[in-house]
């Protein structure tokens, strides 16, 4: 079973989105054997390499909402952050563009360690106070999560992965996906947000089930039905 979730480094519902499916994914039975592929989704392309002021400050003014409206926003985030797990610091959140981070992390899964560099990045955006944008940070984080860093820095210097980032974004249109997080299984099942764990976790037994029905391997033989039986 193969399960593609489009996610923004920048984005902490993303955030609570993994956590909430690595919980549905510890109570599934079948666990060894999904596959899953993180997919590159920029919630702002034309963000600069790093955005200027706080995030307070951004999200009021792109909501047109007080500092203080925006400040509680961001505060009841992070209490339902904290219920999965994470210790949010969005309030010193340094944001800008994302996708020399999306190629770091397409990097990472040729080297079998997607996941690593996934985790590593968004942690180090919403609690880390890392200037997400930036290549001195990004080759620092990267190596932390195992890559080498003479490769991370021929990567940023470069146009390498650009490609499959922009592939992964016009699947996302193809699919309608105009928010993330977004799970995709099997390329069947879509489910968008961070849903809850047995949300997702009923999804994956559903897809496991309908790729994998039930054989009978011997003729009906003598049995009772509609509740009753001859004695």
């Amino acid at each position: 079973m193969q399960v593609e979730i489009w996610s923004d480094v920048v984005c902490p519902w993303c955030a609570i989105g993994k956590r909430r499916f690595e919980a549905a994914l510890e109570r599934f039975a079948h666990r060894d054997e999904v596959t899953v592929r993180w997919r590159s989704f920029e919630l702002d392309p034309g963000a600069p390499q790093e955005r200027g002021g706080t995030l307070v400050e951004h999200l009021a003014a792109k909501y047109g909402t007080a500092p203080e409206q925006a400040l509680g926003m961001i505060r009841q985030m992070s209490d339902t952050a904290a219920a999965d797990g994470w210790e949010f610091d969005l309030e010193h959140a340094r944001g800008g563009n994302t996708v020399d981070a999306h190629r770091l992390i397409h990097l990472g899964a040729e080297h079998g360690i997607q996941d690593a560099v996934k985790e590593r990045l968004l942690r180090a955006y919403v609690a880390e106070r890392e200037p997400i944008g930036d290549h001195a940070a990004l080759t620092r984080l990267a190596v932390e999560a195992g890559l080498d860093e003479a490769e991370v820095r021929d990567v940023l210097a470069g146009d390498r992965f650009l490609d499959e980032v922009r592939a992964d974004e016009r699947q996302a249109h193809a699919y309608g996906i105009s928010g993330v997080p977004f799970f995709v299984v099997d390329a069947k099942y879509g489910v968008s947000g961070a849903q809850p764990a047995d949300a997702l976790l009923q999804v994956l037994e559903t897809a496991w089930a309908e790729a994998h029905p039930l054989q009978v391997l011997t003729p009906a033989g003598e049995s009772c039905a509609d509740g009753s039986c001859a004695v």
